[in-house]
């Protein structure tokens, strides 16, 4: 088995619980706005229209700032409401900060993992992912966090692991292991670079695309047994 010196790990989904903190979030910014009372309808129709945003997102054909507000103009055009998207994204984000919920196991192999070089790539606002890390247990883990908005580039791009190869300083790609829970953006994104890839996938989605990930693990602490 080949040794790993340096993995990369995605943030939402991989080590965090988005679910979870995008529930907890929305419940704070819906109650703000009182709008409580129909918010797993909002919820439901939110859900459809970020999926197809943040596909444009990793296609190129939408910015991650044009996203914020555009998820939300999008979901109150639908619902008749008459609400300025760009402050309510504004206060959506910051609750979405504070979130810190972990995915199972994710500290322990963080911490088992601490002998080797780990950084983060990650699609998503600067202030919130840091924020977000920075109040977790996971706080001063990674030797680099590497944020889309930041860097201008996003996953699957190769350019933003270009960014990340000259942060670390790293010139051997074959020593390098891509961690995260989606083909399109880390998996994708992993193999448009040349580096290996582990696919974390904990609710045994089917991979209905080309994409051949080197590692497929449903429990993040098997990531252990690949690394050790």
């Amino acid at each position: 088995m080949k040794k790993y010196d340096i993995i990369f790990f995605d943030v939402d989904d991989t080590l965090f619980d988005f679910t979870k903190s995008e529930q907890e979030a929305f419940n704070k910014v819906f109650d703000k706005y009182n709008l409580l009372n129909s918010l797993k309808l909002y919820e439901k129709s939110y859900q459809e229209i970020s999926k197809v945003l943040w596909r444009d997102l990793e296609d190129g054909k939408m910015s991650l700032v044009a996203l914020g507000s555009e998820r939300f103009r999008r979901l109150f055009l639908e619902h008749e409401l008459d609400i300025d998207a760009v402050v309510f994204n504004q206060d959506y984000l910051k609750f979405l900060g504070v979130q810190t919920h972990l995915v199972k196991e994710a500290e322990k192999v963080i911490r088992d993992l601490s002998h080797k070089r780990l950084a983060i790539i990650t699609n998503g606002y600067t202030d919130v992912q840091k924020s977000r890390i920075n109040k977790s247990p996971l706080e001063g883990a990674f030797e680099h966090i590497i944020i889309s908005e930041s860097t201008g580039f996003q996953k699957p791009q190769t350019e933003i692991f270009d960014y990340a190869f000259n942060k670390l300083q790293i010139t051997d790609k074959d020593n390098v292991l891509m961690v995260g829970d989606s083909l399109t953006s880390d998996i994708q994104g992993g193999v448009n670079y040349g580096i290996d890839t582990c696919w974390f996938n904990p609710k045994y989605k089917e991979n209905n695309t080309s994409l051949k990930p080197t590692y497929e693990i449903n429990k993040l602490e098997s990531l252990l047994e690949i690394i050790k």
